[in-house]
């Protein structure tokens, strides 16, 4: 058995409003003079340990469990899960 580091990266589906990202690129990032920045979206970053056999086998257990405990939304939500290199 080995330890796994599985990043979940939660982000808004396109077209849903995200007014946080908006807030930021409105009032700080335009405002700052950072013009080629054309958007912003925020998110939510976890990052778990797992101890399984295999590195596919902790990514299958944290995508369940974001599933079934409804760590996000499916609906409104994008979610990637991927090995933390």
């Amino acid at each position: 058995m080995s330890t796994h580091l599985v990043e979940v990266i939660i982000t808004s589906k396109a077209g849903v409003r995200d007014p946080e990202g908006e807030t930021i690129h409105k009032h700080l990032i335009l405002k700052k003079g950072y013009s080629a920045i054309t958007s912003v979206r925020t998110g939510k970053y976890l990052l778990m340990t797992v101890n399984t056999n295999s590195a596919e086998e902790a990514l299958k257990i944290v995508k369940e469990a974001c599933e079934k405990l409804r760590i996000y939304n499916p609906i409104v939500h994008d979610i990637e899960v991927r090995l933390r290199a």
